[in-house]
């Protein structure tokens, strides 16, 4: 084993090498075989900026045109059959709260490993436990919901307001950000009380049914942080803490944007990793920002792959939705299969294809597998392998993996071309000892040998 991670070290310095000295599309053949894109989609911004409307058409001021890495990307549209690229084939239901793998592990419904283990996974290592603990701060409902002002503010062009709300969440550091309608289904059915646990109460004393319903979603998306990526195993002591990163920033942003529409008048909630009230896949295929994969329900966009963690804002704030997009993901995982082959609980199917699944077409993962490994991983904190090993987002940025990626956007022959080229260069299987910053706690890993105890009644306070 230690062999063998040798050498894909050696074989990723060597690769570098390689890149830097300029030599690798003629090495691969491809000089003339293909045509880079003829702009690349992130345009500068300007040296000077004045406060005009942007132009129609802009994705925002601050950037005009969405950066899509790349890729070859076409539009689709929302319908009765259709949620962008996946297939609608039945009613979709909306999923209870309850029923998501970590609640499922804290009910005991996975297995006695994953109900001991899914109470410390993340703080178990003290970096992603700081992190998590200060995401708490905004999850409280006074922070994602609230009265809208009383006066409405006019909204005469709900293209401006859109091309606003992106530049706003740009400004407040967001890496992407889409708005489309929302989709009915992507609520939950019902939501679990934040001052409940599943673990000791009955569900049916934990939930409480979701009756909010607004047309239009905005997403915000962060990168869970490239050269971290590059450095780890991906189910090391860092992996919980990228997740919680990106939902830490995610959570601000969309809390920030809630609270400014509501002062405009108009009702807005925030959802994120500490307070949902949707599932989040839905929403970045209704904003414009990514296709599902073969990781079942986890969602790509085209530059950032599924190296990414995102929050949204509900509203019925006047907006523009964008269009779904098409950028060959389906394609693409249906030929490559790294993330079902590398999965360390196998929860990733190898199947060619996608299979029907409340309603619509997915790959099927198994979602309590994934989770029992996540929650008592004892070599790190949580698990991103799926992540680090896909062709779409294992590499640094250069214009020749922007190249790559416009070849695998391009149908299932390029889609294997692109996956030949990242096995012969081993991409995501090795790791940049030069990117490894964090410290790892070994001694913190193991899982616990039963869960905590029940915590006390809190006393009233004395009057």
């Amino acid at each position: 084993m230690v062999e063998k991670t040798e050498q894909k070290q050696k074989l990723g310095m060597n690769r570098r090498n390689f890149l830097k000295a300029g030599m690798a599309a003629t090495a691969m053949g491809v000089i003339g075989a293909i045509k880079a894109p003829a702009k690349l989609a992130n345009a500068a911004v300007p040296s000077s900026v004045n406060y005009l409307a942007p132009a129609k058409g802009q994705w925002s001021k601050l950037h005009p045109e969405h950066n899509y890495g790349g890729a070859s990307v076409t539009f689709a549209e929302n319908n009765d059959q259709w949620l962008g690229t996946s297939k609608l084939v039945g009613t979709v239901k909306n999923t209870n709260e309850a029923d998501m793998g970590f609640n499922l592990a804290r009910r005991g419904l996975i297995s006695d490993r994953a109900h001991r283990g899914v109470y410390n996974f993340v703080p178990k290592h003290p970096q992603g436990g700081a992190i998590s603990a200060t995401l708490g701060f905004v999850g409280t409902e006074d922070a994602v919901d609230g009265k809208p002002a009383p006066e409405k503010l006019p909204i005469p062009d709900p293209e401006q307001m859109s091309q606003h709300i992106r530049d706003l969440a740009y400004f407040l550091r967001a890496d992407e950000v889409g708005i489309g309608k929302m989709p009915s289904y992507a609520y939950y059915s019902h939501k679990v009380y934040p001052t409940k646990d599943l673990a000791y109460q009955p569900v049916e004393e934990c939930v409480y049914p979701v009756t909010q319903r607004y047309p239009y979603v905005i997403v915000v998306m962060v990168d869970q942080h490239l050269e971290t990526m590059l450095g780890s195993t991906g189910y090391d002591g860092v992996s919980a803490s990228q997740s919680m990163r990106s939902y830490h920033a995610t959570g601000n942003i969309a809390v920030i944007i809630a609270k400014y529409i509501r002062s405009l008048g108009y009702n807005a909630r925030a959802h994120h990793a500490r307070n949902y009230m949707a599932v989040m896949p839905p929403l970045i295929l209704a904003a414009g920002l990514g296709e599902l994969t073969r990781t079942g329900d986890c969602a790509a966009h085209p530059r950032l792959g599924f190296r990414l963690k995102v929050a949204a804002v509900t509203t019925d704030l006047p907006l523009l939705p964008n269009k779904p997009i098409d950028f060959g993901m389906l394609d693409f995982c249906r030929v490559c299969g790294k993330c079902a082959d590398e999965c360390p609980s196998k929860a990733i199917t190898p199947d060619k294809d996608p299979i029907e699944y409340n309603g619509y077409l997915r790959w099927n993962s198994d979602m309590k597998k994934c989770t029992e490994f996540r929650v008592s991983n004892e070599e790190g904190s949580s698990c991103g392998r799926c992540m680090k090993v896909c062709p779409w987002n294992s590499k640094e940025d250069s214009w020749f993996h922007e190249a790559g990626l416009w070849i695998g956007s391009r149908g299932e022959a390029n889609a294997k071309l692109l996956k030949s080229i990242d096995d012969m260069f081993g991409y995501g299987t090795e790791q940049i000892e030069k990117y490894k910053w964090w410290l790892e706690w070994p001694e913190l890993y193991k899982i616990p040998a039963s869960i905590p105890p029940a915590p006390a009644p809190k006393a009233s306070p004395a009057h």
